[in-house]
């Protein structure tokens, strides 16, 4: 019985973590997108994970939300901070620390 739970929490682990991965490379790919339309730099072509929880998407459907952050530069000696928000896979919200435009 509980070889069968064990395997259960094993699997469900699992998927866990390959559906984070899928949904990261989204946040990436959001990040940079966002960097080069604004003509900004994202320093280090990553995002950070920062948090995980669950949320109502539009139609009411029970997701995950996570939350990445990530650093950019508008002039490539500083360093600003901006914020990703996943929405199951979906780009829920992206913020850009301000920064003055030339």
């Amino acid at each position: 019985m509980w070889e069968g739970v064990a395997i259960l929490v094993i699997a469900a682990g699992i998927f866990l973590w390959l559906d984070s991965l899928r949904v990261r490379e989204r946040a990436v790919r959001a990040g940079k997108s966002a960097c080069e339309r604004y003509n900004l730099q994202l320093l280090d072509d990553t995002v950070s994970f920062t948090r995980l929880r669950l949320a109502r998407d539009g139609e009411g459907q029970l997701r995950l939300a996570r939350t990445y952050t990530f650093e950019f530069s508008d002039t490539g000696n500083n360093r600003r901070h901006g914020a990703i928000m996943m929405l199951g896979s979906e780009l829920e919200d992206l913020q850009l620390e301000p920064y003055p435009v030339q």
